[in-house]
């Protein structure tokens, strides 16, 4: 059975818990803990939901904000939906089921 994950990035709750609503704010104390990004790194960090994210980076936004991974990044996995597909050894007559074609008979 296949298994369908995913996930959902909560940096933006976690800063307006801590009371930082601009991507800037975020800045500085990432830089205070060896993190140099850029202004529009942390904008897209932050706005966005990202693919990959360093260990380091990780590490730095659990001590800024006092959370886990689990706290930043909530998972969730469900049962993929099968599709349904004919099976059987059953041959089916298309003739019995397609429309007969017209034909024009010419004018005689």
């Amino acid at each position: 059975m296949k298994r369908q994950v995913s996930y959902q990035w909560r940096l933006r709750e976690k800063m307006a818990a801590a009371g930082m609503f601009t991507t800037s704010e975020l800045a500085s104390p990432l830089a205070e803990r060896g993190i140099t990004l850029s202004l529009s790194q942390v904008h897209r960090l932050v706005t966005g939901t990202p693919e990959r994210l360093s260990l380091p980076v990780l590490a730095a936004l659990c001590d800024i904000f006092d959370c886990t991974p689990t706290d930043l990044i909530a998972t969730k996995a469900e049962n993929a939906v099968i599709r349904k597909v004919a099976t059987g050894d059953a041959v089916v007559d298309l003739s019995a089921v397609r429309p007969q074609r017209a034909r024009i008979q010419p004018e005689g």
